[in-house]
C-alpha cells in the first residue's frame, strides 16, 4: 500500500528550484563563455625577427591550425593539454625545444660556443636569463605585430625544419609522410610557435601567461601560480560545506531519493502488457548498441597495443591503413555513438508505455530515424578515414575530419545529426502527448520530454566555431558539448528514463519518480553547470574561469557521494521480507537493477574520487594530459554512461522477451555484467591510476614535457604497466562485452520464445 502523501502533488518549489538552478547557472557559464573571446590569447598580424623580416602571419597561423585539425593531430597528441596521450603535447614539445634553442643561441652570442661546451657556472647563469627573455611580452598592440627575438627565431627556422623530419620519417601511431605537403608543415609550425608564445608570454598587466603558465616547464619560468593555490584551497571548502548541508538535508528529511516516503505500490502503475509495434522497431536499436559496442572496445584494445608497441600489431603495420589518430576518434566517437543510440531507443521503447497508446505511423518513424542513424554513423566514420588520409580537398571539414576531440565528425554529419535528434523529440512528443494531457502523469511525462529536449538543444553549441576560429573559443564551446551535453543533460535523461522504468515496475511512486529527477537536476546541475569552466583553467581564459570552476566542480562531488545510498536503495527496492508485497515485474529486471546499482559505485569511484583528484586547479596544472585524465575517463564514461545505457539495453531486452527466451539470454548477460565491472577494476587498478601517479610524479620532478615524452613513455614502469594492462582489456572484452553481444543478438533476432504480442488496439 502507498502512503497518502504518495497520492499528493509535489511542491511547485522542486519546479521552481530546479528553474533557478538552470537561469543562475547558464547565466554565469554565459559570461565566462563570452569573456573567452576576450581573453583568447591573440594571433599577431604578424610575427617578425629583430630586423624586422616576417616570419609567419596570422594568415600562417590558421593555415597551421586547419593542417592541425584536418589531420586530427589533437587525437594523436595534446594542445595546451587536451587531445590524445600517444604523441607529444605539440604545445609542450615545441616550447621545451625553444627553450633549449635560445639558451644555445645565447651561448653563442656570449661565449662563442654551444651552450655544451660551457661550464657549469656559464650554463647555470645562461639558464637563469632564459625566462625573463621568454616571458616578456613583445606583442604590439597598435600594430599587432610581435617581436622574436634572435633566439626564438631561430628556434621556429630550426623547428620547421625538425617537424618536417618528424612527420616524414613517421612518429608512434603515425605513418611516414603523414603530412606530405611541406607548406603545411610550414604551416603548422607557425601554429605550434604561436601556441607555444601563449604558454610563456606574460599577458598584459599579469606575472602569468595567456595559459595561466601552463605547461609546468621551469625552464622557461613557468611555475604554477598562487591563483591556482587559492582557488583550490576555496574549492575545498566548497567542498566540505556542501557536503555538510546535503548530508543533513538528507538526515532531515528521510524520504528524499528513491525509497520516497515509503510503501512503494505493489502492482505496475503504467500499462506494459504488451510490445507495441514502434517497441518492436526500438529493440533493433538495442543491437545497433551491441554491436557498436563490440566496435567500440576492439578499437580501444588496439589503442592500448599501440601504446605498447607504436609500430606494430602483433606483426601488422596498422599505421599505414589506420593511424592512431584515426583509431583513437573511432574510439570515442563509437562511444558517444553507442550510448546515444541507447538513449534515443530507450526513449522509443519507454514513450508508448508513458503515453498509454501508440500513434500511427510511429513505427515507421522509429525505423526510418534508425536508417538515418545507421547513414551518419558510416557517413561519418568513412569521412574521417578519408579525411586524415587528404582525400577530401577542401572539403575536409564539412565530410571529414573536424579534427577536435569528442567533435571529430564533419560538419554535414553534424547537421545531419542534429536533425536526427529532432526527428526523435518529434517521435517522443506524438507517443507522450497522450500523458501531456493527463494531470495525473503530466509531471513526469513533461520532465521526460523535457530532458529529451535537452539532449537537443545542448547539441547546438557544436556548431558555434569553425576551422579558423581561435583555439581558446574552439575549446570553450567544446566543452559544452562535453561536459554539458555528455556529462549535464545525458544524465538528466538517463534519470529520468531510470524514473519512469521504476515506475513502470511499480518499484516507486510517480510522485517519488518526479521528486528524484527534480533533485537530480537540482543537485548535479548546481555544480555541474558552472563547474564545466574547471576545463578551462589552462586554455586561454582568465582567472575568472578557474575561481568559478575550482570551486563549483567540486560541488559535483557532492550528489556524487549520494549514489553509494542508491546503490543500496536499489537493493531494497526490490527486496522485500513480506511475500505478499514483493514485486514480480521488479523480480523480472533485477538484473537491469544490477546494471544501475553499478552505475551508483563506479559514478561515485570514477566521477566523483577520480574525478575531484584532478579537478582541484593545482592538481591539474601538473596532471592535465597525464593517464590520470583517461583513469577518470574509463571509470566515470563506460562507469556511469555505459553502465547506464546498458541498463536501459537489459530493461528493454527483458520487458520484449518471453520466459522462454529470456531463459536463453539472461546467463550471458549476468556473465557480460561481471566481466564489464571486474574488467574496468583491472585497467584501472594494474594501469591506468598507478601509472598516471608516476606520469604525474614525473611532471613534478623533470617537468611536463619529459612526462609526455617517449623516453619516459616507452620505459620503466609506466610502459610495463601498459603491458600488464592486457589482463584488463581481455576480461573486459571476452567475460564482458562478447557474451553481453550474444545475449542482445538473441533477444533480438532469436527464434526460441517470441516477443511479447502486439496488442491489436495500438495501430502501427
Amino acid at each position: 500500500m502507498t502512503s497518502n502523501l504518495s497520492h499528493q502533488p509535489l511542491s511547485p518549489w522542486w519546479r521552481r528550484g530546479a528553474l533557478i538552478v538552470l537561469a543562475v547557472g547558464f547565466a554565469t557559464l554565459g559570461v565566462v563563455t563570452l569573456l573567452a573571446y576576450r581573453n583568447a590569447p591573440p594571433i599577431p598580424a604578424r610575427v617578425v625577427d629583430g630586423d624586422g623580416a616576417v616570419l609567419f602571419t596570422e594568415k600562417d597561423i590558421l593555415d597551421g591550425q586547419e593542417v592541425f585539425l584536418k589531420y586530427a593531430l589533437m587525437e594523436h597528441g595534446t594542445l595546451w593539454g587536451h587531445g590524445a596521450y600517444l604523441g607529444p603535447d605539440y604545445s609542450a614539445s615545441y616550447l621545451r625545444r625553444e627553450a633549449e634553442i635560445v639558451r644555445d643561441t645565447l651561448a653563442w652570442q656570449r661565449h662563442g660556443r654551444g651552450f655544451t661546451h660551457l661550464s657549469r657556472e656559464e650554463q647555470e647563469t645562461l639558464t637563469a636569463a632564459l625566462p625573463p627573455i621568454l616571458k616578456e611580452n613583445r606583442l604590439d598592440p597598435l600594430t599587432s605585430t610581435l617581436t622574436f627575438t634572435a633566439g626564438e627565431a631561430a628556434s621556429f627556422r630550426l623547428q620547421r625544419q625538425e617537424w618536417a623530419r618528424y612527420f616524414a620519417d613517421g612518429a608512434p601511431g603515425l605513418p611516414p609522410g603523414y603530412i606530405k605537403n611541406p607548406a603545411e608543415v610550414d604551416a603548422l609550425t607557425a601554429y605550434l610557435a604561436w601556441a607555444s608564445w601563449a604558454t610563456r608570454a606574460n599577458r598584459p598587466n599579469r606575472a602569468y601567461s595567456y595559459t595561466g603558465n601552463w605547461p609546468y616547464e621551469p625552464l622557461v619560468g613557468n611555475t604554477a601560480t598562487s591563483q591556482a593555490l587559492l582557488w583550490s584551497a576555496l574549492s575545498l571548502i566548497f567542498l566540505l560545506g556542501g557536503l555538510g548541508a546535503i548530508l543533513f538535508v538528507f538526515g532531515r528529511f528521510d524520504f528524499l531519493g528513491w525509497k520516497g516516503e515509503g510503501g512503494a505500490p505493489r502492482t505496475p502503475l503504467l500499462p506494459s502488457s504488451a510490445l507495441a509495434p514502434s517497441q518492436r522497431a526500438a529493440t533493433l536499436y538495442f543491437a545497433v548498441v551491441a554491436a557498436l559496442f563490440l566496435l567500440q572496445v576492439l578499437t580501444g584494445g588496439a589503442l592500448a597495443h599501440y601504446r605498447v608497441e607504436p609500430d606494430g600489431f602483433y606483426g601488422l603495420d596498422l599505421n599505414n591503413l589506420i593511424p592512431y589518430s584515426l583509431m583513437r576518434t573511432w574510439h570515442l566517437q563509437l562511444a558517444v555513438f553507442w550510448i546515444a543510440t541507447a538513449w534515443v531507443g530507450g526513449g522509443l521503447f519507454l514513450a508508448p508505455v508513458v503515453g498509454g497508446r501508440e500513434p500511427r505511423g510511429q513505427k515507421l518513424g522509429a525505423v526510418a530515424l534508425l536508417a538515418a542513424l545507421a547513414v551518419v554513423v558510416f557517413g561519418s566514420l568513412t569521412g574521417e578515414y578519408l579525411g586524415v588520409h587528404d582525400q577530401l580537398g577542401d572539403l575536409w571539414f564539412w565530410f571529414g575530419h573536424q579534427g577536435s576531440e569528442y567533435l571529430d565528425l564533419g560538419r554535414f554529419w553534424q547537421v545531419l545529426l542534429a536533425a536526427g535528434l529532432v526527428l526523435w523529440l518529434v517521435l517522443m512528443f506524438r507517443a507522450l502527448k497522450p500523458a501531456l494531457a493527463d494531470p495525473a502523469r503530466r509531471e513526469l511525462t513533461s520532465l521526460f520530454m523535457v530532458a529529451a529536449s535537452g539532449i537537443v538543444v545542448f547539441y547546438l553549441p557544436a556548431f558555434f566555431w569553425g576551422a579558423r576560429t581561435n583555439f581558446a573559443v574552439i575549446d570553450a564551446w567544446r566543452f559544452w558539448i562535453i561536459h554539458l551535453w555528455v556529462e549535464g543533460f545525458f544524465e538528466l535523461f538517463a534519470t529520468v528514463l531510470v524514473a519512469v522504468m521504476f515506475t513502470h515496475m511499480g518499484l516507486v511512486t510517480p510522485r517519488t519518480a518526479t521528486r528524484v529527477v527534480y533533485l537530480d537536476a537540482i543537485l548535479y546541475l548546481s555544480g555541474g553547470i558552472v563547474g564545466t569552466a574547471h576545463h578551462w583553467y589552462f586554455t586561454g581564459q582568465e582567472w575568472i574561469a578557474m575561481a568559478l570552476g575550482g570551486c563549483f566542480s567540486a560541488l559535483e562531488v557532492v550528489p556524487l557521494t549520494l549514489l553509494t545510498l542508491d546503490a543500496w536503495d536499489f537493493v531494497k527496492l526490490q527486496q522485500s521480507r513480506d511475500p505478499a508485497d514483493r514485486n514480480p515485474l521488479a523480480a523480472q529486471q533485477r538484473l537491469a537493477i544490477s546494471f544501475l546499482m553499478a552505475v551508483g559505485v563506479w559514478n561515485f569511484v570514477g566521477a566523483g574520487v577520480f574525478g575531484f583528484l584532478i579537478n582541484l586547479p593545482i592538481v591539474s596544472y601538473y596532471e592535465m594530459g597525464t593517464t590520470l585524465t583517461p583513469n577518470h575517463g574509463h571509470a566515470a564514461m563506460f562507469g556511469v554512461f555505459g553502465m547506464l545505457a546498458l541498463a536501459v539495453l537489459v530493461y528493454a531486452m527483458r520487458a520484449s522477451s518471453s520466459d522462454t527466451l529470456w531463459t536463453r539470454v539472461e546467463k550471458y548477460f549476468r556473465i557480460g555484467f561481471w566481466g564489464l565491472n571486474v574488467g574496468l577494476a583491472l585497467m584501472v587498478v594494474l594501469n591506468l591510476f598507478p601509472a598516471g601517479v608516476v606520469q604525474l610524479l614525473a611532471v613534478v620532478e623533470h617537468g611536463y614535457a619529459y612526462a609526455r615524452s617517449l623516453e619516459f613513455t616507452q620505459t620503466g614502469f609506466f610502459h610495463a604497466s601498459e603491458w600488464v594492462r592486457m589482463v584488463g582489456d581481455t576480461v573486459f572484452i571476452v567475460a564482458g562485452v562478447l557474451p553481453l553481444v550474444i545475449a542482445t543478438f538473441i533477444a533480438v533476432f532469436g527464434r526460441g520464445g517470441a516477443l511479447r504480442p502486439t496488442p491489436p488496439s495500438m495501430p502501427s
